[in-house]
């Protein structure tokens, strides 16, 4: 499959590239040149998106490389790279948590025992202007010596910084001053994942065992738990927001038969409803940013798409070999990335379904109507 490659790192993370930051190297003059590429592009169909892959084999002499991987997805022919544009070593230290700033400032990855801060650089092979990465001379000193990350995090505009530790710390940063709004010891045991509200204003967390938490970010304090029932296990959280512009929170839950994910009121921090989705434990998870969509990953592979009802729109079975470790949708709602353990990054197109259910009446109307003028005219009723 085009939309599907292996890299030879097995993947950890995975994000779209921000369409601005080619424009924020250029100058004026290549920008000229970029936009005039772009207007052709556009007229054969959809601009190419950069992507961008984190993972690796770890410390050791495994021979399997850590690295920063960064592709090239072309939505008109629906295909990635077949090679990675661009690769950054890591040398012993895995990027295992990655968070892609969304002004296209730079990325910042969780290594074993500190976070480092990459920023974007183009190169010219070819006389084609391509997308690379380089360690930047900036040192984020609050995150050195801190340990192995499990979730990193920025919130929607890129203002804020969040962060949760193995060993269950929670820290929260306003970007790039590196002040301090939240800072606890023992937030969790283990922190698994975290995630900003859309305002800005809380940071969800949970981790293994106990309740989720949300944090007051203006107040640095504790807003609210978020308990378990029965045998659950909270995996993954994220904010988003409905049709009119109200705040929820999904939080994905495992029990004994399968996975589910949890909504919650964000005024209220009450259950509003939970729909068991699948069999299999869920390994990734992601919400888009219009609220449209939320997409599953499993152990076994497979992507699930859902709509805002929790409605399937798709699945792709055995989208990766191995287990799904990351899922991240594009800005627009219209691509969804994927990866895995066993070293393949795919992108997955979303089509907008067309109702059908208006159709169908309508054909079942025109039938009936048919039915009705043939048996008014075979009993002569018609003139």
């Amino acid at each position: 499959m085009e939309n599907c490659k292996k890299y030879g790192v097995p993947f950890y993370g995975a994000s779209f590239v921000p369409r601005n930051v080619i424009g924020l190297l250029l100058s004026s003059s290549e920008k000229e040149a970029k936009v005039e590429e772009d207007d052709q592009q556009v007229v054969a169909g959809d601009k190419p998106n950069y992507v961008i892959f984190s993972g690796g084999g770890g410390e050791g002499r495994s021979g399997i490389p850590n690295a920063l991987v960064i592709s090239l997805f072309d939505p008109a022919s629906d295909s990635l790279s077949d090679q990675p544009v661009s690769k950054f070593g890591t040398d012993d230290d895995l990027p295992y948590r990655m968070a892609v700033h969304p002004g296209g400032e730079g990325v910042i990855c969780s290594l074993p025992k500190s976070c480092r801060w990459f920023e974007w650089e183009t190169t010219k092979i070819e006389n084609k202007l391509t997308l690379t990465l380089k360690q930047s001379e900036k040192v984020l000193y609050d995150l050195e010596h801190i340990g192995q990350q499990l979730a990193v995090t920025f919130n929607h505009d890129g203002s804020l910084l969040a962060l949760g530790s193995e060993d269950g710390k929670l820290r929260a940063f306003k970007w790039p001053t590196m002040e301090s709004l939240v800072d606890v010891p023992d937030a969790h045991t283990s922190i698994k994942n975290l995630d900003f509200s859309p305002d800005g204003k809380f940071l969800v967390s949970v981790g293994s065992g106990g309740p989720g938490r949300v944090w007051d970010l203006s107040s640095s304090t504790l807003k609210a738990s978020l308990p378990k029932e029965n045998d659950e296990v909270f995996g993954f959280c994220r904010f988003s927001q409905n049709l009119v512009n109200d705040q929820v929170l999904y939080i994905t839950a495992m029990r004994d038969r399968g996975g589910s994910i949890v909504k919650w009121n964000t005024t209220t921090w009450k259950r509003i409803s939970s729909k068991h989705i699948v069999r299999d434990p869920i390994s990734a998870f992601d919400v888009s940013d219009d609220g449209k969509f939320l997409a599953i990953g499993t152990i076994q592979g497979d992507i699930y798409i859902l709509n805002a009802s929790m409605k399937v729109h798709t699945v792709v079975k055995k989208a990766h070999l191995g287990l799904v470790t990351a899922l991240a949708f594009s800005r627009d709602s219209r691509a969804l990335v994927s990866a895995s353990l066993d070293s393949s990054a795919r992108v997955t197109q979303i089509k907008e379904t067309k109702k059908s259910g208006l159709n169908i009446w309508i054909i079942l109307f025109i039938m009936l109507l048919a039915a009705v003028l043939y048996y008014a005219k075979t009993e002569g009723l018609l003139l």
